[in-house]
């Protein structure tokens, strides 16, 4: 190990994220280049810094530091420079050199002893000495914190947020109940406080740590989808974490409801548990929907005379169903309408449209996502925006809970100035964008809510439009019949079937939805890629890019990650012209196409002319959203997207786990989109993914073209079982209780 003595002369580069820093120490009047993870250190300061010499091939001789320890500077001139870097705000290189003229070697002493009289120097007030002391005090504090924080394995980031919070109670809160920390701070989740309880010594049963555990469960079952959970599913997977057996959970679970953590609540006769914020957040869903629900009571026989009307002049029959559903419109504070494809959804939407647009309603249209409110303003004629961009998101919290998001400029005191609020693919709605919905509907605007209950449940938690169906208070209107241009579409027809659970033809005398046989993953893989690459494109009439992989799974031999490696060395392989970036296990290149995997309410977007010049600003990237990598720079560490709709989004590497490559993409992540063909491996796979929501889902998705790739027996697995994973939820219950109070 070599061994450097010395002040630092200049910090040339620094990642605030990591503590990666290259800088200049300057040894015997020698500027030596030092590179490493430098938790806290500033220009000026007087550090022993061990490590090994190498030689960079652009930059020369360097220490790579290993280890470091700052030292008080041991002479007036280290200590003049230390003063005067900039590291003591306020105090220049002159008034350090008057300080150090004044007081030499025994400056520091001075200051943290006798801060007073540094006003015996030129230039220095009272005011400006008990700043000095104060400063220097502080860093030194905080130097402290660095190095104490740095023993449990705390990063440079997160440690100046555990400072920064609580000042010196840091220590105590560290050594006896570290779980704070999760509660407290974004970033530190039960896995890291888990870990420096660990590392302090806290005994695996304390009760602090079991009470963590319970709410980390809940947390990581909202990935999955669910709200709450059975009170013995809770305590079976809170005992599997903590790797504790025979603990009185009922105990815990007793303290935190009493504490207001956690809710009981009994669904169909079983006990569930829920996080605070979920269960009153679920709450407010059904008090909302509950006071939209006001009947208008217009005469029957006025609406439908006004219906054959506007069909007559429009040119349209709708059938009895589609009547039921304007008819309902008119008459009913919330509507929803449900329905397979090819059963007249659009059509039924458009007529409503045309009825309130006859009355001088203002009408305002959304989606989940920037597809499906492209759709929808191509099937309507009208303009749809995302759920978000009507309710003008200005960016919330950057907590990862999308539970405390509240950076909407539409909301209760501000609400939505329509008469008429129609949301379309309601089946990809959780709870919180349902809650932010809610709060900016005024009372007394209708809400017509439109979706296929068969489709896979939003990627957030909830189960939003089964369980307002479910829950009997709403009309709801489910249109049934397949029109007869629908009918001469096998994606439509097979749908129904796979929905209906009756095998489907795979003998490839359709034009519309084809099956390749491959008795093994790899023939599978080939055949995709020649289907990607040569044989959908000019049969669709279609670019290679909107040509999409939909998989059941993420892992596996036919899962997203390994699909993604390998299609992008056929469709975006490595060329000198290509600017790349390593990340994890894999590696993002210019041209690659990516998604959004995150919900990110504070990232920017810009729209850009065709001079490049800024023409629209806006916030938040959201999970499915579809884009290309256009750059990527590695001297500013900044990769850039263009997402659909020409919003272009820059990412900081620190941000690069908010994407992924997007060749092909599980079925689930595919909601709310259409492509013009889309094709799905069918083989074998986890028993819980190989179920026919999943298939009916990926079918739907196309608008041209199936192609099935694999084996016939996992086609019919899936169209046979019925089996979907179960989602914890209560809103129907919420909505009945409601119900039944008034």
């Amino acid at each position: 190990m070599d061994t450097v003595r010395g002040y630092v002369e200049k910090i040339v580069y620094r990642n605030e994220d990591n503590g990666y820093t290259v800088m200049t120490v300057v040894q015997d009047k020698e500027e030596i280049a030092c590179v490493g993870t430098f938790r806290y250190i500033n220009e000026g300061e007087y550090a022993e810094l061990s490590g090994h010499y190498t030689i960079h091939p652009s930059y020369g001789e360097q220490l790579v530091v290993e280890s470091y320890e700052i030292k008080v500077p041991e002479d007036a001139v280290a200590i003049g420079r230390y003063l005067g870097s900039g590291a003591i705000k306020g105090v220049g290189p002159a008034l350090a050199d008057r300080i150090v003229r004044r007081f030499g070697e025994d400056t520091f002493r001075v200051i943290e002893e006798e801060p007073e009289r540094l006003s015996e120097v030129k230039g220095i007030s009272k005011r400006i000495a008990a700043e000095i002391a104060g400063q220097l005090e502080e860093k030194k504090d905080m130097r402290k914190a660095m190095i104490f924080l740095q023993q449990y394995g705390i990063s440079m980031q997160l440690s100046v947020k555990i400072y920064e919070k609580y000042g010196q109670d840091m220590y105590n809160i560290i050594r006896c109940n570290p779980y704070k920390l999760a509660d407290d701070i974004q970033g530190v989740g039960f896995k890291i406080a888990d870990e420096i309880a660990r590392k302090a010594g806290i005994s695996k049963d304390s009760d602090f740590r079991i009470k963590s555990g319970i709410l980390y469960v809940l947390a990581q079952s909202s990935a999955g989808g669910h709200v709450c959970l059975p009170i013995e599913r809770l305590k079976e997977e809170t005992s599997e974490l903590l790797e504790i057996m025979g603990a009185d959970f009922d105990k815990y679970i007793t303290d935190m409801i009493i504490e207001k953590r956690i809710v009981l609540k009994e669904i169909k006769g079983v006990r569930h548990i829920y996080s605070s914020n979920y269960y009153h957040t679920e709450l407010a869903i059904a008090a909302k929907m509950n006071e939209l629900n006001i009947k208008s009571n217009v005469p029957a026989d006025m609406i439908l005379r006004k219906i054959e009307r506007l069909q007559t002049d429009l040119g349209v029959n709708l059938d009895e169903m589609q009547i039921k559903a304007v008819a309902e419109a008119a008459n009913s504070g919330v509507l929803i309408v449900t329905g397979g494809p090819g059963t007249g959804k659009t059509t039924t939407i458009n007529m409503i449209i045309k009825f309130f647009e006859e009355e001088g309603m203002d009408i305002l249209l959304a989606a989940p996502t920037g597809r499906a409110a492209k759709r929808m303003t191509e099937a309507t004629g009208c303009e749809a925006q995302t759920i978000h961009r009507m309710l003008e998101l200005t960016g919330g919290s950057d907590n990862d809970d999308a539970s405390l998001v509240t950076g909407f400029g539409r909301n209760e005191e501000n609400p939505l100035e329509a008469d008429v609020v129609i949301i379309d693919e309601m089946s990809m709605v959780d709870m919180f964008l349902m809650y932010a919905l809610l709060k900016a509907v005024a009372v007394g605007t209708r809400l017509i809510l439109v979706g296929d209950i068969n489709q896979l449940p939003s990627v957030g938690p909830g189960n939003i439009l089964k369980d307002l169906i479910n829950s009997k208070c709403f009309n709801v209107v489910m249109l049934t019949k397949i029109f007869r241009q629908a009918a001469m579409s096998d994606i439509i027809v097979n749908a129904h079937k796979i929905n209906k659970g009756e095998m489907i033809s795979l003998d490839n005398k359709s034009r519309d939805f084809l099956f390749i046989k491959r008795n093994d993953a790899n023939s599978v893989i080939n055949a995709m890629i020649t289907l990607v690459r040569e044989k959908l494109p000019s049969y669709v009439h279609a670019n290679v890019w909107d040509i999409q992989i939909l998989t059941p799974m993420r892992k596996g031999m036919l899962g997203v990650e390994r699909l993604n490696a390998i299609l992008q060395g056929y469709l975006n392989p490595k060329s000198p012209d290509k600017e790349e970036k390593e990340y994890g296990d894999g590696v993002f290149r210019q041209g690659d196409k990516v998604m959004q995997i995150k919900n990110n309410y504070q990232t920017e977007w810009e729209i850009r002319g065709k001079n490049g010049l800024v023409i629209d600003r806006g916030m938040g990237v959201f999970n499915g959203d579809m884009g290309t990598i256009r750059a990527i720079n590695t001297y500013t560490e900044i990769l850039e997207v263009e997402f659909e709709e020409g919003r272009f989004v820059a990412y900081s590497f620190k941000q690069l786990d908010e994407i992924e490559l997007a060749y092909a993409v599980t079925i689930h992540k595919s909601q709310g989109s259409e492509y013009p063909a889309v094709v799905i491996p069918v083989f074998n796979g986890p028993k819980p993914l190989m179920n026919r929501n999943i298939l009916y889902t990926a079918v739907t998705r196309a608008k041209k073209c199936v192609c099935l790739v694999g084996i016939e027996p996992a086609v019919g697995e899936m169209i046979g079982n019925e089996n979907q994973q179960k989602r914890y939820s209560g809103l129907a219950e919420r909505l009945v209780e409601i119900e039944q109070k008034f």
